[in-house]
């Protein structure tokens, strides 16, 4: 299969088309948002050269499966899921932060940590940890959401003080991001894995706060193997895991951080094919059931007509 790293679709009442990093969205009406999880794939704050077959499949069907499993605890904004790689929803006002929540200490995070900080978006940190230990409490770290280059570090009370989220509506999001990390702590559970950190997207319809875009998939969360969680840890050994950490380690260990002057590596065939059976591996370990590969011999058609047939019957 081809990746498909780029749409350009027209639909009725269509009001405008976003091209994010790795998600096409198309605004129906003011009202609906058409969201196309591409095989983009982003590290650092920039679109790989390369797409990864599967990865938007895999991206969506999981997004999908967890909003329907935590619906009842948390609105969100999904209506339906037209194409394996599309997930059609109800238009909220998106709030500019984006809610990060840990539950153990690593990846960025630990870099920092390492590096001597011991306060994080405001919270403090523990002395004496070590990487990939969980915390005592799960903490929430959010970032302010840029629309273009990197996210930065932000505290609830900047936050607040900003006037970028109301005081109220930060208490709903924070209450909201502890319901859905404990969620999928458990469900990861069920499945042999550890839910080691995501973040979740709110924005507000009609006076309410939802949950927005996708949770719970590799692009926005981080996963251990539950099995020799422990003796890695005591040992101060790599653990296994299910995220694109492995990406974004890759790169560095090419040395490519996104800095001035950095190249960017050449990215084989063999190392795309590794990402997309990572992909596919996490699909299958979090939901419990077999990856099906969608039909692949003209994507982009297949995507079109199923969406304009969902339009058509709403």
């Amino acid at each position: 299969m081809k990746a498909l790293t780029r749409t350009d679709f027209s639909f009725p009442g269509q009001r405008s088309v976003y091209h994010g990093k790795v998600r096409d969205v198309y605004d129906i009406n003011d009202d609906i948002l058409v969201m196309v999880a591409t095989d983009r794939i982003s590290a650092f704050d920039v679109v790989l050269p390369k797409g990864i077959p599967y990865k938007g499949q895999v991206l969506n069907q999981i997004a999908a499966s967890f909003l329907d499993a935590t619906a009842d605890i948390v609105p969100n904004w999904k209506l339906a899921t037209p194409d394996p790689m599309v997930t059609v929803g109800l238009k909220a006002e998106g709030f500019r932060v984006e809610m990060i929540i840990r539950g153990y200490l690593t990846g960025s995070a630990w870099r920092e940590y390492r590096a001597g900080c011991r306060e994080l978006c405001g919270v403090r940190l523990p002395e004496g940890m070590r990487e990939n230990e969980r915390f005592p409490e799960p903490i929430i770290t959010p970032t302010t959401k840029a629309d273009e280059g990197h996210d930065e570090n932000i505290s609830k009370e900047e936050i607040i003080r900003q006037g970028i989220v109301s005081a109220e509506d930060y208490e709903v999001m924070e209450r909201y991001t502890r319901a859905l990390f404990q969620r999928g702590t458990e469900i990861a559970a069920s499945m042999g894995l550890i839910l080691v950190d995501t973040k979740y997207e709110f924005g507000k319809r009609d006076g309410k706060v939802i949950l927005i875009d996708e949770i719970h998939t590799p692009d926005s969360s981080r996963y251990f193997y539950a099995d020799g969680y422990e003796e890695r840890f005591a040992k101060g050994e790599p653990q296994r895991q299910l995220s694109k950490e492995f990406v974004r380690q890759w790169l560095i260990d090419n040395n490519f951080m996104n800095r001035p002057g950095d190249v960017m590596p050449e990215l084989t065939d063999e190392f795309v094919q590794s990402i997309s059976d990572r992909y596919i591996e996490l699909y299958e370990h979090i939901t419990g059931k077999p990856f099906t590969p969608a039909p692949a011999t003209d994507v982009a058609a297949r995507i079109e007509q199923g969406i304009n047939a969902w339009l058509a019957a709403r």
